[in-house]
């Protein structure tokens, strides 16, 4: 575990000097260190703060830790540059990835249980009221769109309110991609106009699963390895939500974004870098 958190201190820190980041010096905790630990605490403690920060206190990797109130400040601060350093890092993937294929999907984080919707105070609208067909039951909270390596590493990410379609995503996600790359996604990703859009504009090509009204049929063999790889991203994506907890605990909407883009952070450290 130590090993691990000199290493993700490391990336963190060449990323910042990549990017040509500068900051006061006079701060008793560095940009750096801030992420490092919001990333340790997704990684290794559920993301609770506080036991991150008391681990980082007491094995002196950082000895003026902040208080509680003030790393969490500090944190909130540091939200947009956290998210700049992740795909910057998905960038990197990219480029140092063998492959073409990349897959597309959504999960649900739920804010709270569906009875609780009433007392939820940390964002309050019916856009946030999604429905998760595998389990056949309504939640609350937001749907992540997570673009990811064929072999499951997160390279781009959105969030978006519980009832979006995930028709939305295709506009809301970069699709930074090098042209000639293939995106596969389920049928619910349907939109002939972004498809032609993208192949058109930046020659990716959206390997959408067809449904049997659709438009545009497949071939008998391009059905079959959208088929193979649609198991397979149930299974990458399966593995991705495991790593987060029942329940993630957030004073406000934004801590609650931030936990959860912690987590994705640290699953792709996780598996691109540090197993």
């Amino acid at each position: 575990m130590l090993n691990k958190t000199i290493a993700i201190y490391a990336i963190i820190d060449d990323l910042l000097k990549a990017i040509g980041h500068d900051e006061d010096c006079r701060r008793d905790m560095s940009d750096a260190e801030i992420i490092t630990t919001a990333i340790i605490a997704a990684m290794f403690f559920n993301g609770n703060h506080s036991k991150a920060c008391s681990y980082m206190k007491d094995h002196k990797l950082i000895p003026n830790m902040l208080e509680k109130s003030r790393f969490n400040r500090r944190l909130h601060g540091v939200s947009v540059l956290m998210n700049d350093l992740f795909h910057q890092l998905g960038m990197i993937l990219k480029e140092i990835s063998d492959s073409t294929e990349y897959l597309l999907d959504s999960f649900p984080v739920p804010i709270c249980d569906n009875i609780r919707i009433f007392n939820v105070k940390l964002i309050k609208s019916e856009e946030y009221r999604g429905y998760i067909a595998s389990k056949k039951r309504y939640f609350y909270g937001v749907r992540v769109q997570l673009l990811t390596t064929k072999t499951g590493v997160p390279v781009e990410f959105a969030f978006m309110p519980g009832s979006a379609s995930d028709v939305r995503a295709l506009n809301a996600l970069p699709f930074n991609l090098p042209p000639g790359s293939e995106v596969y996604t389920d049928s619910a990703y349907t939109d002939y106009m972004s498809e032609d859009d993208l192949e058109q504009t930046s020659q990716i090509k959206l390997k959408v699963m067809r449904k049997k009204n659709s438009k545009r049929q497949d071939e008998p063999c391009n059905q079959y390895i959208k088929q193979h790889v649609r198991h397979y991203i149930e299974t990458v994506f399966s593995s991705i939500t495991c790593v987060l907890p029942k329940s993630i605990h957030a004073v406000t909407y934004q801590g609650f974004l931030l936990k959860v883009e912690a987590f994705i952070f640290a699953f792709t450290l996780k598996q691109a870098f540090i197993e």
